[in-house]
């Protein structure tokens, strides 16, 4: 007997991966563009770290509700649909199996045989067959909001971190310059670490990465010098 060929698919990620990839490089693209933008306007290492803290702080808070509540209603649109489908399975069990085999013949199934296999499907779960097929919701990709908004939480403090270590570390008057190459590398590294993740290729998603990166960062410093050069 042949031993069973396992795969591991990756759209099983997609629910935590969207929102993780999401929080880190915001995170880091907003924080580090927020330091370079203060930094330009004014040399003052306090001004510049708690700015820094805040924006983390704020970003992170925000990220979460934002993920919350998108998320969230994302599931309240899901959870009125399955409520319906589980509706029309019980008052309308042959309508329901009509337009699942209806579903398989469009698919490409000859007529006959997507019948049988609507009402084999039927028998076992129809409820879970009529979600997957007919809704197109499965276990990976039904909206999780608290694993969003907690996701995004962390992995946007974490990459907020990386630009405000830098700024630390960075000697006086070298701080839009330190932090902007240190971030380009970070952002580099995200968009790589993302892909390979994902299983997507790694160029593209670093190239666009590190370029939005590179022009929020250099419009922030851009209008943080005119400020400063004004006041």
């Amino acid at each position: 007997m042949r031993a069973l060929h396992r795969e591991n698919h990756l759209i099983e990620r997609i629910g935590w991966l969207r929102a993780a990839v999401l929080g880190a490089n915001d995170g880091l693209i907003s924080t580090a563009s927020l330091i370079v933008g203060v930094a330009s306007a004014s040399p003052a290492k306090h001004e510049v770290l708690v700015a820094g803290v805040a924006g983390l702080v704020a970003g992170a808070m925000s990220m979460a509700a934002g993920e919350y509540v998108s998320v969230s209603s994302q599931a309240d649109t899901e959870g009125a649909d399955l409520a319906r489908e589980r509706k029309e399975l019980a008052e309308q069990p042959e309508a329901e199996l009509d337009e699942l085999t209806k579903i398989y013949v469009d698919r490409g199934v000859e007529p006959a045989l997507a019948r049988k296999v609507a009402e084999q499907m039927t028998a076992k779960d129809a409820f879970a067959t009529h979600a997957r097929d007919e809704l197109g919701l499965s276990a990976h990709v039904v909206a999780q909001p608290v694993q969003a908004a907690l996701t995004s939480a962390v992995t946007f403090a974490v990459g907020a971190a990386f630009p405000l270590i830098i700024a630390v570390a960075a000697p006086a008057g070298t701080t839009a310059w330190a932090v902007s190459i240190g971030c380009l590398f970070g952002l580099a590294a995200l968009g790589t670490i993302g892909a390979r993740v994902g299983g997507a290729d790694i160029l593209r998603p670093t190239i666009r990465v590190v370029f939005w990166g590179a022009m929020a960062m250099l419009v922030t410093a851009a209008i943080g010098a005119l400020v400063g050069r004004a006041v």
